[in-house]
């Protein structure tokens, strides 16, 4: 049986590799002509870290740049507000991978079994139809692939949602974000630690990367934003709005800091995963908001269950009738997880649009710091366990 997966990012090649070591013939598709996309999510929670283990990927983050995170921690003006330490109670700590070496490594193992396939720099423009069934994928160059199911791994803008005419529901607004990366402070090289600052209504959170010698900054947009990101003296905006320490290294590399990249990132999930001969994976049917990073780490859950559905029913060659109802199957088993995830992403948002639109709740928090520091650490840890860990259980069985 022929597998066509659309998208080659996590989601789209871990798959596929899961699927071609088991024997199952596998054509794997990317419109770009290279991983090197001006935004890719780094951060592995523990949930992602054990996926990657069951599915026995553990070893190839050793040969590609990664970087633990040491601690979390939370500035509010000047101070302080509290630090929260990895592990945090898992067994691992939350780890920065580098996505386009990541997706080479899992490409090239892949491509060490027979029957996989991977067709990169040619868009798909189209989806075959046969009895009011998708029956494979047409290609911009105008080759056309038979596939007894498609999986569009194709991201929160997906081509395939779109031709067969799934919707996401978001949420009301985007989260939009500006991203820069700079120059590193041996600080950050020594203890990676993952800061949110919060200095009157402005909110930036600031770590090493997994990039040797980069910081990655992440300037929340407001609503009212009017800053010109072009001609805005950002390394002055920076160091105004950070402890000493930081603001002098502000100023002393404000020459790194790169022109930030706008992200307008859509968060919605599709109440309908698949159609006929279609499933849906990822970003594609469920985009994530980037707080506390949970995009990557809820793909490889998918792959997972997607494996533990499909795999035994294309080793037998099972009829499409059989296969397609085994998609609402995976569905019916993600979903939940998906929801409540993105319900405590919304919520810990708030917390934050919270703090930043109240100056006197900021200006409470500042000088009760040290008699709230222990409640306030207490409450963020409580909401992050099932971020973390997972809400649901999930185990590789094929």
């Amino acid at each position: 049986m022929q597998i066509v997966i659309v998208g080659a990012g996590p989601t789209g090649v871990t798959l596929a590799l899961l699927l071609a070591k088991r024997g199952i013939a596998v054509t794997l598709i990317e419109a770009a002509k290279d991983f090197h996309r001006v935004f890719r999510g780094e951060g592995l929670m523990p949930s992602g870290l054990d996926a990657l283990e069951q599915m026995g990927l553990s070893p190839l983050l050793e040969h590609i740049p990664h970087r633990q995170i040491d601690a979390w921690e939370f500035i509010l003006g000047d101070k302080q507000l509290f630090r929260v330490d990895e592990p945090m109670g898992a067994t691992r700590p939350c780890t920065l991978v580098s996505q386009p070496p990541l997706l080479k490594a899992l490409i090239s193992e892949a491509q060490t079994h027979d029957g996989f396939e991977f067709i990169q720099g040619v868009p798909v423009k189209d989806l075959r139809w046969s009895n009011q069934r998708v029956a494979g994928v047409v290609l911009s160059d105008g080759r056309e692939l038979n596939a007894d199911l498609v999986i569009g791994a194709d991201g929160r803008n997906s081509l395939v949602r779109q031709r067969i005419g799934l919707e996401l529901v978001r949420q009301p607004k985007n989260i939009d974000i500006l991203w820069f990366k700079l120059a590193a402070s041996p600080g950050f090289a020594a203890d990676n630690v993952f800061r949110t600052i919060v200095n009157g209504d402005r909110v930036f959170t600031i770590f090493h990367g997994a990039e040797s010698g980069k910081l990655h900054l992440a300037w929340v947009m407001s609503a009212t934003e009017n800053t010109d990101s072009k001609q805005a003296n950002w390394g002055e905006i920076f160091a105004s709005l950070s402890p000493s320490w930081l603001a002098e290294h502000f100023r002393n590399h404000a020459d790194t800091i790169e022109s930030p990249i706008r992200l307008s990132v859509v968060v919605g999930y599709c109440p309908q995963w698949h159609v006929p001969g279609v499933l849906l994976l990822g970003d594609a049917a469920h985009p994530m908001s980037p707080v506390r990073v949970q995009g990557i780490n809820l793909a490889f859950r998918d792959v997972i269950v997607a494996a533990n559905h499909l795999v035994l029913l294309l080793h037998r060659e099972a009829g499409h009738q059989d296969i397609d109802m085994a998609l609402s199957h995976i569905q019916a088993e993600r979903q939940p997880e998906i929801i409540r995830a993105q319900q405590l992403q919304l919520e810990e948002a708030k917390q934050g649009e919270l703090l930043r639109k109240n100056a006197l709740l900021r200006s409470l928090l500042i000088q009760l710091a040290p008699l709230l520091r222990k409640i306030i650490k207490k409450s963020w840890l409580r909401r992050q366990y099932k971020m973390r860990q997972g809400i649901t259980q999930v185990h590789l069985t094929v």
